[in-house]
């Protein structure tokens, strides 16, 4: 088990060593990890990851080969888990019956009625249309339907159409070392390019050192030139979680080509829709994200914009104040990213969403309407679309 546990992390690329792996067996022969799975997790990340940008690619191998492995401490002879017995309840409805629901009336009335429902619920409730539960048609609660909802106490979206997700969700950063099976996304990306030679002279200047060397009567003059860079500078936003999380091993081809191609990037993270904040580390985006505001001081409007996300949310996300599905904002999305927009006129918009089901979503359409229809998919011609267009 363990032997399958260290080539699985060297596999994934992680640089674990044979002496961390004997160091990781040692602890285990002193029993550090007390027969505890979740000690056991700490006890060998804590051995064989140094490098916090591996913690991913480890929590993945860990639960491929350790999958179904329960702690010693547990009582074997306990009730089903709670949440088996809530996705017993998950409904299902028909198309049509999902028509017939009716919406609440708007964002300011779906959350006055949260608000009383609050103060007046003193139960669990399941099923139903009116009270926050588990099932049923509320708008309140988890695994059930209804067209405009707040999503409380469930694992992951489903229909993906929650006004409000009241959950601390936790996404992880993209790998920016994935080796791109295809050197397409590549080719499409130098299409954007300025080159530029500046800096210390380290490169031969063959042309000179030759026409140089004649004039000199057949003495070697060596000429020296700078190093030619690619001259553009890109600010770089990528959707991080929720429904782009089906969107996660294209985004990391993208991010490490991006990486690759462009010297002058910068990269942040945003949720859904720009706000007054965003963030470079997905694990530490409550304690050390950056101003919007910030942002836009700091870098001059000659960098061009490359927004990464499927645009899939609420509509009042954009439109409201409030509409965020994670905190108040004071100002809805809508008017951040126009500032944004105003500030960098060379702006695109990649949708990982098939162009086929954009016309189903009334938040991408607003937003292509925002972006001035500067939005493409990401796909090698739509790469090669975008790349013009700012180019």
């Amino acid at each position: 088990m363990f032997i399958r546990f260290f080539f699985e992390l060297k596999n994934a690329g992680i640089p674990v060593s044979l002496r961390e792996h004997l160091t990781l067996l040692e602890a285990m022969s002193r029993n550090v990890a007390c027969y505890e799975v979740t000690k056991f997790y700490y006890l060998s990340r804590s051995a064989l990851v140094k490098d916090e940008r591996y913690l991913d690619r480890f929590d993945r191998v860990f639960s491929q080969c350790f999958q179904g492995l329960e702690g010693g401490s547990e009582d074997i002879e306990t009730s089903l888990p709670e949440e088996w017995l809530a996705k017993l309840a998950e409904l299902h409805l028909t198309e049509e019956e999902k028509a017939e629901i009716e919406r609440m009336g708007g964002f300011e009335k779906l959350m006055e009625t949260l608000k009383k429902r609050l103060e007046q619920q003193k139960g669990r409730h399941q099923g139903g249309s009116k009270w926050i539960g588990t099932a049923g048609t509320s708008p309140y609660g988890a695994y059930g339907y209804n067209p405009q909802g707040i999503r409380i106490g469930q694992d992951k979206s489903r229909h993906r159409r929650a006004v409000k997700v009241w959950d601390r969700r936790e996404y992880r950063n993209l790998d920016d070392t994935i080796e791109i099976g295809t050197r397409n996304i590549k080719v499409a990306l130098r299409r954007l390019r300025r080159f530029t030679r500046d800096g210390a002279a380290s490169e031969l200047d063959l042309p000179k050192t030759i026409k140089s060397t004649a004039q000199n009567g057949g003495y070697l003059d060596i000429q020296m030139v700078p190093e030619r860079r690619n001259a553009v500078k890109v600010l770089l936003f990528l959707d991080a979680g929720g429904s782009m999380d089906d969107h996660v091993k294209v985004c990391e081809e993208l991010f490490s080509a991006a990486r690759s191609e462009f010297k002058n990037l910068e990269f942040f993270y945003f949720h859904n829709c720009l706000y007054e904040g965003v963030w470079r580390d997905n694990k530490r985006r409550h304690s050390e994200s950056l101003s919007t505001l910030e942002l836009l001081r700091s870098y001059p409007s000659d960098y061009k914009v490359i927004f990464v996300g499927d645009a899939t949310m609420s509509p009042y996300e954009i439109t409201y104040p409030g509409g965020s599905v994670e905190h108040w904002n004071e100002e809805p999305g809508g008017v951040w990213m126009q500032r944004l927009l105003s500030a960098y006129p060379s702006a695109v918009w990649l949708n990982p969403q098939g162009r086929r089901t954009w016309d189903y979503y009334d938040s991408i359409r607003i937003m292509r309407e925002i972006m001035g229809n500067r939005m493409y998919s990401l796909t090698i011609e739509g790469l090669d679309e975008a790349m013009r267009a700012i180019s």
